[in-house]
C-alpha cells in the first residue's frame, strides 16, 4: 500500500513537471475540453449523448492540440468518431437528389381530375374519360388515363357500375312530385289547411296555399299557380304526381298535370307510405315549427310555413342529399388550416330555429 502511494505521488510529480514545460494556451484548451466533456457526462443519463454543438466544440478544440497532447488526454471520443462526424456533416451538403429514370410523374391536378370523372361516372371507360378531358382542354393521352385508373385500383367501366337500390331509386326520383294537405289548429280552435308540393329528387318543398276550407276549385287553382311558377321545360319534366284520394283532388286537379305530360298516381286507401316523402315533410314541419307556436290566424300560419320552407330548402341538411340542403347540393369549401373564420347565427321563425354560417 505504501509503495503504491509513493508511485502515485511520483507520477503526479512528473506530470506536474511536464505541465510546467507546456504553454498556458495548450493547458487552457485542454481544460476547456475536459470541462465540456464533464458537462456532457452530467447532462446525458445513463448514456452521454453528443449534440451537434458538442461535436463542433470538441472537434475544434482537439484540432488545436498537438498529437502527443491528444494521446495524453482522456477523451470520450476516438479519432474515428470525429471523422465520422465530419463525414455526416459533409454528406447532406454534397448529396444531390436522386432522379429516377424514365418519364416524369403525372401532374397531380390531371390525376385528380381523371379520378373524379371515373368516380362520378361509373359507366365511363378510359376512352370516354379521355374524350371528356379533351373537351375540357386537357392534353392527356388515352394510355395515361388508363394507367392512372389502373394505379388507383379502379376497375373498368362494366365492373365498377353501381347497381345498388340506392342508385336505382335516386335515378327514378327525377321528375316525381308529391302533393299533400295537412292541418294546423289555431289558438281559437279553428282548423287551417296547408297544401304543399315536394320534389322527390331534390327534396325541395313548395307551399302552394293556406286556407280555412279546402275545396276542389281552390286545390286546382293552387296547382295552376304552382306550375306557372316554373318554366315550360321544367314543367314538362314532371313525370309522375303522387297524391292521396281526398275529395278535393278531382279530375280538374289531375288535368292540370296531365296537360304537361305527367301521370297522376293515386295512393292506395290506407297506405300513406306510398306518399312517404310528402308525409315525412309534414311530420318534420310539425316537430320543428308548428307544434311549438300558437297560430293565431291564416296569415300567421302562412308566414310560419313559408319561413320554415325557406329554411328547409336553403339551409337544413338532408341525409339523402349527403347532409346538404335541397337548394345547396354542394357543401361549402372547408376552411384552410390557420384561416381566421367566424361563425354567425341567423334566427328563423321567431328564434325557434337557428342557422349558422361561416364568415371569413
Amino acid at each position: 500500500m505504501t509503495i503504491r502511494l509513493i508511485y502515485r505521488l511520483c507520477c503526479l510529480l512528473l506530470n506536474w513537471l511536464r505541465l510546467l514545460a507546456r504553454s498556458s494556451a495548450a493547458k487552457d484548451v485542454e481544460i476547456l475540453v475536459l470541462r465540456h466533456q464533464l458537462s456532457v457526462l452530467e447532462r446525458g443519463m445513463p448514456k452521454p449523448g453528443f449534440e451537434l454543438g458538442d461535436r463542433a466544440v470538441i472537434a475544434a478544440f482537439v484540432r488545436l492540440l498537438s498529437k502527443r497532447q491528444r494521446h495524453g488526454m482522456k477523451l470520450l471520443v476516438s479519432p474515428r468518431t470525429v471523422l465520422r462526424w465530419h463525414a455526416r456533416l459533409v454528406k447532406p451538403k454534397w448529396t444531390y437528389p436522386h432522379l429516377r429514370p424514365g418519364r416524369p410523374p403525372k401532374p397531380v391536378a390531371s390525376r385528380a381530375l381523371v379520378l373524379r370523372l371515373a368516380r362520378d361516372n361509373d359507366g365511363w371507360g378510359y376512352r370516354r374519360i379521355h374524350g371528356e378531358l379533351l373537351n375540357l382542354g386537357w392534353t392527356v393521352a388515352a394510355s395515361t388515363v388508363w394507367e392512372i385508373l389502373k394505379q388507383a385500383g379502379i376497375d373498368p367501366a362494366p365492373q365498377r357500375a353501381d347497381r345498388s337500390w340506392d342508385r336505382f331509386l335516386k335515378a327514378q326520383a327525377t321528375g316525381v312530385i308529391g302533393v299533400d294537405v295537412f292541418h294546423v289548429d289555431t289558438v281559437l280552435l279553428r282548423r287551417l289547411f296547408v297544401l304543399l308540393f315536394i320534389e322527390h329528387d331534390t327534396r325541395r318543398v313548395h307551399i302552394a296555399g293556406v286556407t280555412r276550407h279546402v275545396t276542389a276549385a281552390w286545390a286546382t287553382q293552387c296547382a295552376r299557380n304552382f306550375l306557372m311558377s316554373w318554366d315550360d321545360a321544367r314543367a314538362e319534366g314532371i313525370g309522375f304526381l303522387i297524391r292521396d284520394n281526398a275529395g278535393y283532388f278531382t279530375e280538374g286537379f289531375d288535368s292540370v298535370f296531365t296537360a304537361v305530360g305527367a301521370r297522376v298516381v293515386p295512393i292506395l286507401p290506407g297506405v300513406p307510405r306510398m306518399n312517404a316523402i310528402a308525409e315525412r315533410w309534414v311530420g318534420t314541419c310539425r316537430r320543428e315549427a308548428t307544434d311549438h307556436i300558437l297560430i293565431t290566424s291564416e296569415r300567421h300560419l302562412r308566414l310560419v310555413v313559408d319561413e320554415y320552407a325557406h329554411h328547409y330548402n336553403d339551409h337544413r341538411p338532408h341525409r339523402s342529399l349527403g347532409q346538404c340542403s335541397p337548394n345547396g347540393l354542394h357543401a361549402p369549401p372547408r376552411p384552410a388550416e390557420g384561416e381566421q373564420t367566424r361563425i354567425i347565427r341567423h334566427d328563423r321563425v321567431g328564434g325557434l330555429i337557428h342557422e349558422y354560417m361561416q364568415v371569413a
